[in-house]
């Protein structure tokens, strides 16, 4: 599972990589390796271990994609399966990619100089003539409003297609779901997604559907694989 936080001072963002331990198989140690340190286990990011899960953070530029993996003991490749996108490798396996939005940086704004206030001579007033009222014009039907439920953690690209395909396009949606319902939908979606808890899921959209996204925040700080 990713996780990123855009930076407000430089066009940089901190990205956090999750890992739940059942997907290493006993493995006990694990580093991301990737574009952004030349694939090499010495200089691929530990990631530290809890009771639940693998993490690591790291600061990467934004306005572009990384192509990464999981590196279990220095021998067995593992994928993210809340990754952005997948892109194939010669060697017949697909690297997990995490995307990142550009940033740009504003300046801090500059003070404007008072402006001299000028006094215009007065013009007489000449009454305009009665306007025509234009034909109005068929106003057509907006679409669907969707909200970004990848900002719900512990929910990527495919599983919020998952949830869009079942009817749940909004936070609101999501926050009246019921767990029963939303384990369905990933157990129907292929064993990939039914490792996917999603307990926490309608807790965190309500807040989200509500413009809470300090409560947000600190509720997904406590969360650990989004669980």
């Amino acid at each position: 599972m990713i996780k990123k936080q855009y930076l407000k001072n430089k066009p940089t963002c901190k990205v956090t990589f999750t890992l739940p331990k059942e997907a290493v198989n006993g493995g006990s140690e694990v580093r991301v390796l990737g574009e952004f340190n030349n694939w090499i286990w010495e200089q691929g990011v530990p990631m530290k271990a809890s009771k639940a899960e693998f993490k690591a953070s790291v600061e990467l530029d934004a306005g572009r994609q990384y192509e990464f993996r999981y590196l279990v003991d220095g021998t067995t490749w593992v994928n993210d399966w809340a990754a952005d996108a997948y892109l194939a490798t010669p060697y017949g396996v697909e690297n997990s990619v995490v995307a990142l939005e550009a940033v740009v940086v504003a300046p801090a704004p500059k003070k404007a100089a008072p402006k001299k206030k000028a006094v215009a001579a007065k013009a007489p007033v000449k009454k305009a003539a009665p306007k025509k009222a234009a034909p109005k014009k068929a106003v057509a039907k907006a679409p669907a409003k969707k909200d970004d439920l990848k900002k719900i953690e512990g929910i990527g690209p495919k599983i919020a297609q998952i949830l869009q395909e079942n009817g749940i396009l909004t936070f609101e949606d999501l926050g009246k779901a019921k767990i029963t319902s939303l384990r369905k939908f990933l157990a129907e979606a292929g064993p990939r997604y039914k490792m996917h808890e999603p307990k926490t899921w309608p807790k965190q959209a309500k807040l989200a559907a509500k413009g809470d996204w300090d409560k947000l925040t600190k509720l997904q700080d406590e969360l650990k694989g989004g669980k």
